[in-house]
């Protein structure tokens, strides 16, 4: 298992990054596009995933967009370093911070490039 992946699958600390600045409109935005982007701030550098927000998995009724507060809890797939994870994220609207994790649904073997 990917050392990067392992790590990510304990809850730790996550924001919404977001681009040209980190604000609330912007992340509404991604959130009705239905795309997020998460960061994991305690890797070197930090791991941004990209997230394709699966309604089914995902919470977004305690939002209150008008005022700022209130968390949302977004839930996707995606595949990091060849191995299929579906992210977890609880971010708090009025800072942009949360919490968040890795859940593994399988290692995919077949794209990995050749061992040396």
């Amino acid at each position: 298992m990917n050392d990067l992946v392992q790590r990510l699958t304990v809850a730790q600390p996550v924001e919404a990054s977001l681009r040209p600045e980190r604000n609330l409109s912007y992340f509404k935005a991604a959130v009705d596009r239905g795309y997020v982007h998460v960061k994991f701030i305690n890797t070197r550098g930090g791991t941004e995933l990209g997230v394709r927000i699966d309604p089914e998995r995902s919470d977004l009724t305690g939002a209150d967009w008008e005022n700022g507060t209130g968390q949302i809890k977004v839930a996707g797939q995606l595949t990091l370093d060849y191995v299929p994870v579906r992210c977890h994220a609880t971010i708090d609207l009025a800072t942009l911070d949360g919490t968040g994790y890795l859940e593994i649904l399988g290692e995919d073997t077949s794209a990995a490039p050749p061992s040396a």
